[in-house]
């Protein structure tokens, strides 16, 4: 009788956050044995496992990225197959105010992860955590031959990420890849991200306040993509024969204030009567417009965003947790 095959392990870094937590199910259902990492797994609350239903599915331990040993402990510990690197800061806003924590956090943690994957014995697949802030503004949708322009601390240290990954395959043959994902939203988006800020505060004014809605610039372009999708082809780079880095994106825009139109209108409201777009709330640099072409993604890895804009929407205000 043939011995039953022991499953893959994954170990998710950042299980915590949205793209995490999505990662975590999808893992999962494909019969993995899931470790998750955040800085402190004893008081963290791991409230998007809980929401998925599958807190008491994944193990959970302590990391810092940017300490070198407690990279090393968690690697040595989990034994993965596949390693994913979804933790750093995640607010490009923010990397404006806290600038050497962003490239800490963001660089330094990449760094330590591929040294320990390049000494440890057990051979790891890794999967990092890119950013279509890398390109700046673009004319026309980005593919992964497209030049770097970065116009945030968060851009800058991702795109240093990134060339790193490439390093360390090409230098020592690690399996890793890098995933440029554009924008994907869900309902496990933190409250500080501009879409969670338009549909929260557009159910409160649906629901009888009188606030505005105070934003910043209303004619930037993004791709949105539904994220519990994004994950999906986050697991099939990892899937291939060769390590390779991929745009992900649905390579459709729309402005913040169409985001903003749409969220109201959903709710029966003229989004011109609560909207009000405020100077001090500008970027010292932002980005215009950014829009991904996936095609590479869809040849190799079978990738097509199904989920679009307005049903992006639809999904954030009834808090829906859909999948498909």
């Amino acid at each position: 009788m043939a011995t039953p095959q022991k499953p893959k392990k994954a170990l998710i870094i950042g299980v915590s956050g949205q793209d995490g937590a999505y990662l975590a199910k999808l893992l999962l259902e494909k019969g993995y044995e899931v470790y998750g990492t955040s800085r402190d797994h004893e008081v963290s609350s791991f409230a998007n496992l809980v929401t998925l239903g599958i807190r008491d599915r994944v193990k959970t331990m302590s990391m810092v990225t940017s300490d070198f040993r407690s990279v090393l402990t968690a690697l040595q510990r989990a034994e993965a197959d596949e390693v994913y690197n979804l933790a750093g800061q995640t607010s490009v806003g923010m990397s404006f105010n806290y600038p050497v924590e962003t490239f800490d956090s963001i660089l330094i943690g990449t760094m330590n992860l591929l040294e320990c994957l390049r000494l440890f014995k057990h051979p790891s697949r890794f999967y990092n955590a890119g950013s279509s802030e890398v390109f700046g503004n673009i004319k026309k949708p980005a593919t992964e031959a497209t030049p770097f322009h970065p116009r945030s601390p968060y851009a800058g240290a991702k795109a240093a990420a990134q060339y790193a990954v490439t390093n360390y395959r090409e230098a020592y043959g690690l399996f890793a890849c890098t995933g440029i994902l554009f924008n994907h939203e869900s309902p496990l988006r933190p409250a500080r991200f501009v879409t969670q800020k338009i549909v929260s505060t557009a159910l409160r004014i649906a629901n009888g306040s009188k606030e505005k809605l105070t934003l910043g610039r209303l004619d930037i372009y993004r791709d949105w993509g539904w994220a519990p999708e994004y994950v999906e082809a986050m697991w099939g780079m990892l899937q291939q024969k060769k390590p390779d880095d991929y745009v992900v994106a649905t390579g459709k825009e729309h402005s913040l204030q169409q985001f903003a139109a749409e969220t109201f209108s959903q709710l029966g409201l003229d989004w011109r009567k609560h909207v009000v777009s405020d100077p001090k709330s500008f970027r010292p640099s932002d980005i215009e417009r950014s829009c991904g072409n996936a095609s590479k993604a869809r040849r190799k890895l079978g990738f097509r965003a199904k989920i679009g804009f307005k049903k992006i929407i639809s999904a954030l205000i009834h808090r829906d947790q859909i999948r498909q």
